[in-house]
């Protein structure tokens, strides 16, 4: 994957914080390309480039992921949980954010291999600081596999 386009996949159900989320990543001017699916089993398909993602150019392999824990369909641990199983896709970088700040949910999402847990905070302007320093991170400090 090139370096000059991020492949950014977003598995969030809530349309406002896709939106923010949106948002905040197109002001932060770095190119990259944004996927938003609402629910786990899109993410899988889409990942796993079936049904209406089979062929080419319709399901880039992201360079990172955004995933939500309470999704519909098949929730985010076992998105996370299939993923990170797969020897093509495990090195993903899989940045969870949730509303929940459970311990129970932080360290479940470690030990399957999160690269990241974020807590979603309740405030909007928390939040798109929240979302610029993790797109900070991930593009400007951190090395990502090719």
């Amino acid at each position: 994957m090139s370096r000059d386009v991020l492949n950014i996949l977003l598995v969030e159900d809530d349309a406002e914080d896709a939106l923010i989320t949106k948002m905040v990543l197109q002001k932060a001017k770095v190119p990259n390309r944004l996927f938003v699916l609402k629910d786990g089993r899109e993410a899988l398909n889409f990942l796993y480039r079936r049904r209406r993602y089979s062929g080419d150019g319709k399901a880039p392999r992201p360079g990172l992921i955004l995933l939500g824990l309470d999704l519909p369909t098949v929730n985010g641990m076992e998105v996370l949980r299939r993923l990170k199983s797969n020897k093509s896709l495990r090195r993903i970088p899989v940045t969870i954010i949730a509303r929940s700040d459970r311990q129970e949910d932080v360290v479940k999402s470690y030990d399957l291999g999160a690269n990241s847990y974020i807590h979603k905070p309740l405030d909007f302007d928390k939040f798109v600081r929240t979302i610029r320093s993790f797109y900070r991170y991930w593009t400007a400090l951190a090395k990502l596999p090719s």
